[in-house]
């Protein structure tokens, strides 16, 4: 084994001398080492030839496809141009090679590196089968997509060949992958371009080419009725190629390379060549570097932003607070707006079919009232007979309750529209009068109907006729007396618990009760002190707002009443508004 503190040399060719230390303490280990290396360097006949200077009197023969561009091509005055030739002639120039490129048919490049008449052909796919008669050096990544004509089945794997007759370059990858699976019919051509034309010619079902090259040569010669199917194949590793055991041109290709890459000329040529259009590995290291130079800056200017944005905040948490509490008063008074609004329109449009029932239904009353002696006469006469589709014994009983009920219907409908809209109504004036609560109650109770037979079964209320008139604004309170209905209601968690709404004169006379009580979950005693805190709410994940009963405390204050909750986990929850009665004397 060779110590590592004597020689240390690398396979792409660096030689001894350049990497070779001395160490004057030990001259001793320092010959055996020479001597180990001499004796390894007679076995070892990758390493022998690693080593061998270069001759420069010789000049390589480059082989390559003289029509595969970007890679390589000829261009319009028939010199060698594309990624693969100024890549090349770049590791000649950092390893002082002499090159000569000639571009001609793939099929009798890759023949003549076979013979020894090519030294090397930088456009060659790594492939099992070809490692036993080449050698590799990869410097790329390809990838082969299946094209198509537009309006054909689309393929998008090898898979999906398979029956159908395929173009391909002779001698290239696909041709030995499609020939290798079989079941495909193979269609040989000589280069990528002449395979898509034909193609695109109607002639045979795909073709199947190198991903790149097929985009290029569709757009250059317009060729627009072919698409590819936008999925790759199958990628390979694109390589140099040299004849198997030509170690000593390999490790010169394999150390021009990364001199290139080491510098950054590799990634000038590439993004010249190729760009983004061609998938390759990242340069990881790169890529951690510039984001720690980015993101370390980044991250101290936002924790100062932080800082300072916490600061702020606290600054002025009171002021937004009061700003987000007007805002939603707001929102809410432009929202009762719009109801009011919206509620006169379909208030309107309800109104006009529902007169038509209430003026036709006593009408059909009447005349079924006169057309019943001679429908009795006829059914003593003839038997019974059908009406409607079913018998007439049963639809005389029948009718005249489906007619009572439709009237009863329709004034319903009435009645449920003239309470909308006296709750939706916007009275900016604010006008304060006397006030039934006992209707105010029924009102509500009839605007929230639906809500309460969905939550309970058991829907108590005690109105009292000895309940004296207060005095404030109808809607107002109608409003306020909606929201703890609603609230009841949501605090229920089976039908069988049961809601009652109460009515009645305080004791002292001075000031009219009303109390809705729920056999819900209660309220937490920890949360009773902030009920009616703006955007306090123990519904926030069912769309509570928390301004609900802040809304309705600043209503009752204005009216000079009074609003107390009384609960118990478990048990359920009470809620008791006062208002001062009307005084007589109030002119």
């Amino acid at each position: 084994m060779i110590d590592s503190g004597c020689i240390d040399f690398a396979v792409s060719g660096l030689t001894p001398s350049r990497k070779m230390r001395w160490d004057g303490r030990r001259p001793a280990s320092v010959i055996a080492c020479l001597l180990a290396f001499l004796i390894f360097s007679l076995f070892s006949p990758h390493l022998s030839f690693a080593l061998t200077p270069v001759d420069s009197n010789r000049t390589y023969i480059v082989g390559g496809d003289y029509y595969y561009p970007p890679y390589e091509f000829l261009d319009e005055e028939g010199n060698p141009r594309g990624y693969n030739v100024e890549l090349t002639r770049a590791i000649a120039e950092v390893m002082g090679l002499k090159i000569e490129i000639r571009l001609g048919n793939w099929s009798e490049m890759r023949a003549a590196l076979e013979t020894g008449e090519v030294d090397v052909l930088p456009g060659t796919v790594f492939t099992e089968e070809r490692q036993a008669v080449f050698d590799f050096v990869p410097h790329a990544i390809i990838h082969q997509s299946i094209f198509y004509r537009k309006g054909s089945p689309r393929a998008l794997s090898i898979e999906d060949l398979v029956g159908s007759e395929v173009i391909v370059q002779e001698a290239g990858t696909m041709h030995e992958n499609l020939v290798r699976h079989g079941g495909i019919t193979v269609i040989l051509t000589d280069t990528h371009a002449n395979a898509l034309r034909l193609l695109a010619s109607g002639k045979h079902d795909y073709a199947a080419v190198a991903n790149l090259p097929g985009l290029y040569l569709g757009r250059k010669h317009r060729l627009s009725n072919i698409v590819t199917s936008g999925k790759t194949a199958v990628g390979f590793k694109y390589c140099y190629a040299v004849k198997k055991g030509d170690a000593e041109l390999q490790a010169r290709l394999n150390e021009g390379l990364s001199i290139l890459k080491n510098t950054g000329r590799y990634e000038e040529i590439y993004d010249k060549w190729l760009g983004v259009l061609e998938p390759r590995t990242p340069p990881w290291t790169r890529i951690v570097k510039l984001s720690m130079i980015v993101v370390i800056p980044l991250l101290l200017m936002m924790g100062g932003i932080l800082m300072w944005n916490r600061t702020l905040k606290r600054e002025v948490a009171h002021r937004t607070r009061e700003l987000h509490l007007q805002q939603q008063q707001l929102i809410q008074a432009d929202k009762m707006a719009s109801l009011g609004i919206l509620v006169s329109g379909v208030a309107h449009e309800i109104n006009n079919p529902n007169s038509l029932v209430l003026l036709n239904t006593p009408m059909i009353m009447d005349s079924f009232e006169d057309l019943w002696p001679i429908l009795e006469s006829y059914y003593r006469e003839h038997g019974d007979f059908l009406v409607g589709g079913l018998d007439y014994t049963r639809m005389r009983e029948e009718i005249p309750h489906m007619l009572t009920e439709m009237h009863a219907g329709g004034k319903r409908i009435k009645h449920i529209v003239e309470d909308l809209k006296d709750f939706s109504r916007i009275d900016n004036s604010r006008q304060m009068e006397s006030v039934d609560l006992n209707e105010v109650v029924r009102a509500a109770i009839r605007l929230v109907d639906n809500s309460i037979k969905k939550a309970t079964h058991c829907f108590k209320v005690s109105c009292s006729e000895y309940v004296r008139q207060v005095y404030g604004n109808p809607q107002r309170i109608e409003q306020v007396v909606v929201n703890l209905i609603l609230n009841a209601c949501q605090a229920l968690s089976a039908p069988e618990q049961c809601i009652s709404v109460r009515i009645y004169n305080r004791f002292d006379h001075q000031a009219v009760v009303l109390e809705v009580r729920d056999e819900g979950t209660g309220i937490d005693p920890d949360h009773l002190p902030h009920l009616t805190d703006p955007f306090f709410t123990t519904k926030r994940d069912s769309g509570g707002t928390g301004l609900g009963l802040s809304v309705s405390a600043n209503i009752i204050k204005e009216h000079g009443g009074l609003l107390t909750f009384d609960s118990k986990p478990g048990v359920g929850t009470t809620v008791s508004l006062e208002l001062p009665i009307l005084k007589r004397t109030r002119a």
